[in-house]
């Protein structure tokens, strides 16, 4: 027990010596002599602020570094960048608590920075700030990592699609090649160039088609391909040669077993039209699927139509859009920056109606040119047109173009000078191109203020011919060219701003453009607003707007020029070969032909299919035009479902056809028929208002329906007054079996008639028998009234001598038969 109570007292005393003793108190000797130098504590401190003032050194550093590095990763954009982003921010981190943690080390120790290092704890403090904002830029940094992570996905992905596209080549590539294309044995070259020339000069619409289909025959019989294909077409429209289907079907037949396209595309046609064979829907689609997949262009055509109006397959927007694309893109190919020639366009259902012929005569013709040569500037340009751009019947000739240009040109002529740029820009049938010519005329004719010689010349200095290319220069002149309204000008400032040269690329300017220019039927114009809508450029994507647009541009290819050839054909009293070649191309969905193909057999012009067919040839034909927006065809669909013309008889979609006409196309004469309907109650509800209300619209509609219209206003009211009449008292009395008066009602009218008939014969007498009975009439008054003596003039002076006598004075004119005008008197001589 005695050595435990000393045991704990000696550590008792051990304690006491150690607090005594202890870093404590040496720390508070250090605070009472900090001047002390000797003591080895300050040597220590000194340490400490030496490390202190690196530790920061070192973090402004590596906070510098780590914004470097991290905009170094924004800007490279590599896969791993989240990665090292993560590894580098882990690291500073670290080093940041290291520095906090021995901040507060320094801190209870009760170290106190000197005065001079205060500036560094300020930098503690902004690198405590630059932490939150660090925070903020992370989560920036992960956004766009995100980012980054999904277009790396895209990139993948389009890269794994890359990768089996390759593979599908490599596929390919591992099938046996096709053969090549045997050479032409010099047999087959002769017929190639002879089928080459003719189809050239058929292309410049040359009158003598007779004898260059006879060489295209030629050289089909020395087994040329395309001139068989030619030929068999011209089988078919008795273009040439005598019009023989059945040969027709034999060479399509044959050339289609060897996988020739354009025959595919012919026996489509045969078995869609039931010509020369039976009618089959199935083998007409097969044949153009073949003929498209081999890139012939009515098949591609007659398809893509096909899946628009869904006709014999569902209706495919994206289907028919990659079909007329396809079209377009050869027809674009094929046109010059002027457009191409011109395609006259004529209704046969109009011309009837008119009464008038459209194209111009041989002798009109004649006529302009004997002008033309008498020195008629405004004839001559006129030729120089029609042998430039074609239409009217005209053959195509650059040279007769040249010539009647030039004559213009040496008069002064603004335009003459700038068609001759033109054709000096472009050349062709054995004209060269001159950029210098082509240039001198155009500066004329801009001088002029002439739009066509502004765009030409804007034309020359944006592809820098002829001078040094001047973007600028020629954005003014297209502009100045667009503001007077040519198509040319508005199509190049529309090529500007979509593809950005000289100016910002702009896509609503570049449709704006586009748009006024197609305004004019300016094909290019066509086509690339037709890509705005497809692709969104400028405007919202429109897979219809498209469609409709490629649609038009390929109904503008050089093909159209059988429109004019059925017309021609039509005028020269063939009905059936022009109905073939309407139906060639309504096959293609041509809605000029198909009307016109509709009217033909409408009119009863062609036998070659029995009366009810033909009523259902029609109306399929009108139904076709009509969705296509044509408005007498909608009313055609209407009369023929009231008459009951190759359908029953159907009142009420009579009235449906009738409504959509006038209501949506603004016909009159639909308006006027819903009129008569309403007033008759066919089909609808009886409403005398209606009618009337009907009536006024198509009076106001056109002009021509104001005589139809007031005689059928005047007959409206007069049933809506006998109507009246019938349910009046008075109608007992004349009109009931009992009444005297209705009894005898025949003798009444008859008397009636008879007086309104002799007061018309009284009022419509000829005006010599007026005259007749006006001076029987006054004869007895003339012979009681004296005579009036005839007045005597006075005379000149006479510079005769007054010895001579002067001659005998006349004798007063007998009387004449009285008239509405008295005899003037006669001077005395």
């Amino acid at each position: 027990m005695d050595h435990l109570k000393l045991c704990i007292l000696l550590l008792c005393l051990m304690f006491s010596w150690a607090e005594l003793l202890g870093p404590n108190t040496r720390k508070g000797s250090e605070r009472r002599d900090p001047e002390n130098k000797d003591d080895p504590s300050q040597e220590f401190d000194e340490e400490d602020e030496a490390y202190l003032k690196q530790l920061t050194e070192a973090m402004n550093s590596e906070f510098v570094a780590y914004k470097e590095f991290q905009e170094a990763l924004r800007k490279r954009g590599a896969e791993n960048n989240e990665r090292n982003l993560q590894l580098l921010t882990d690291a500073f981190n670290k080093e940041f608590a290291a520095y906090k943690s021995f901040e507060e080390a320094l801190k209870k120790r009760g170290f106190t920075l000197p005065d001079e290092e205060r500036a560094n704890a300020e930098e503690l403090a902004h690198l405590e700030k630059m932490s939150v904002k660090l925070n903020r830029v992370k989560k920036e940094i992960w956004k766009q990592a995100e980012i980054e992570k999904e277009l790396l996905a895209e990139k993948k992905r389009r890269e794994d699609r890359k990768k089996k596209e390759d593979h599908t080549q490599e596929l390919l590539d591992k099938l046996p090649p096709l053969p090549e294309e045997p050479q032409l044995s010099p047999e087959l070259k002769e017929a190639k160039e002879m089928y080459d020339a003719a189809v050239k000069k058929l292309d410049r619409r040359s009158p003598d088609r007779r004898a260059l289909i006879l060489q295209v025959k030629e050289a089909a019989e020395k087994g040329y391909v395309p001139a068989q294909i030619k030929l068999a077409w011209s089988y078919v429209f008795g273009e040439g040669v005598e019009l023989d289907v059945g040969k027709a079907h034999e060479i399509f037949k044959e050339l289609a077993e060897q996988g020739e396209g354009d025959a595919h595309s012919g026996m489509g046609f045969l078995y869609a039209t039931g010509v020369g064979v039976p009618v089959c829907a199935a083998r007409a689609l097969l044949h153009y699927t073949l003929g498209a997949l081999a890139g012939s262009e009515h098949a591609l055509m007659a398809l893509a139509y096909r899946h628009w109006a869904g006709v014999g397959v569902p209706s495919s927007c994206p289907r028919a859009l990659q079909l007329y694309r396809t079209m377009a893109a050869k027809v674009v190919s094929q046109v010059s920056m002027s457009g191409g020639p011109a395609i006259q366009r004529t209704r046969l259902l109009d011309e009837a109606e008119s009464g008038a012929a459209v194209a111009l005569d041989t002798d009109l013709i004649e006529y302009y040119q004997l002008l033309a040569e008498k020195g008629d500037v405004q004839a001559q340009v006129g030729l120089g047109q029609l042998h430039l751009q074609g239409g009217r019947g005209v053959t195509l000739d650059m040279n007769k173009a040249l010539h009647y240009f030039q004559q213009a040109a040496k008069a002064g002529n603004a335009v003459a000078n700038a068609f001759l740029g033109k054709i000096y820009l472009e050349g062709g049938d054995g004209i060269k191109p001159d950029n210098d010519t082509a240039l001198r005329y155009f500066r004329k004719a801009a001088e002029m203020n002439n739009p066509v010689g502004q765009s030409g010349l804007g034309l020359m200095y944006l592809q820098g011919r002829g001078v040094p290319k001047d973007v600028r220069a020629a954005f003014q002149y297209f502009t100045l060219a667009a503001n007077q309204g040519w198509v040319e000008g508005q199509l190049n400032l529309g090529f500007l701003y979509f593809g950005g040269i000289g100016v910002s690329r702009d896509f609503r300017q570049a449709n704006k453009y586009f748009s006024l220019a197609s305004q004019s039927g300016h094909v290019l114009a066509l086509y690339h607003l037709a890509q705005m809508n497809a692709e969104g450029l400028g405007v919202l994507r429109s897979c219809t707007t498209a469609v409709e647009l490629y649609k038009n541009v390929c109904e503008r290819g050089g093909w159209a020029s059988r429109l004019m050839a059925a017309h021609a054909s039509w005028r020269a009293r063939e009905p059936l070969s022009a109905l073939l070649q309407y139906l060639a191309l309504a096959e293609r969905g041509v809605e000029l032909a198909q009307s016109n193909a509709a009217y033909l057999l409408d009119a009863g012009e062609v036998q070659i299919f029995s009366e009810p067919e033909r009523w259902a040839r029609a109306l399929q034909l009108w139904s076709r035009a009509a969705a296509q927006g044509y408005a007498p065809a909608r009313v055609k669909l209407g009369d023929y479902h009231y008459y009951g013309l190759g359908t029953p008889v159907d009142l009420e979609a009579a009235a449906h056809h009738y409504r959509i006409a006038s209501e949506q196309l603004h016909n009159a004469q639909a308006t006027f028929n819903l009129g008569y309907m309403h007033e008759r109650g066919l089909g609808l509800a009886q409403d005398a208002h209606l009618a009337k209300r009907c009536y006024d619209l198509a009076a106001d509609s056109a002009p021509d329906a104001r005589l139809p219209a007031a005689l059928a206003l005047a007959r409206l009211h007069a049933a809506q007054l006998l109507a009246r009449l019938l349910d009046s008292p008075l109608a007992w009395v004349f009109l009931t079996g009992e009444s005297p008066f209705f009894s005898n009602w025949d003798l009444y009218i008859m008397t009636l008639l008879a007086g309104a008939l002799g007061f018309l014969v009284y009022v419509r007498r000829p005006p010599q028998q007026q005259q007749q009975q006006q001076q029987q009439a006054e004869a007895p008054q003339q012979q009681e009234a004296p005579q009036p003596a005839a007045p005597q003039p006075e005379t000149p002076p006479q510079a005769t001598p007054p010895q001579q006598p002067d001659p005998p004075q006349p004798s007063p004119p007998a009387p004449a038969a009285p008239s509405n005008q008295q005899p003037e008197p006669q001077a005395v001589n």
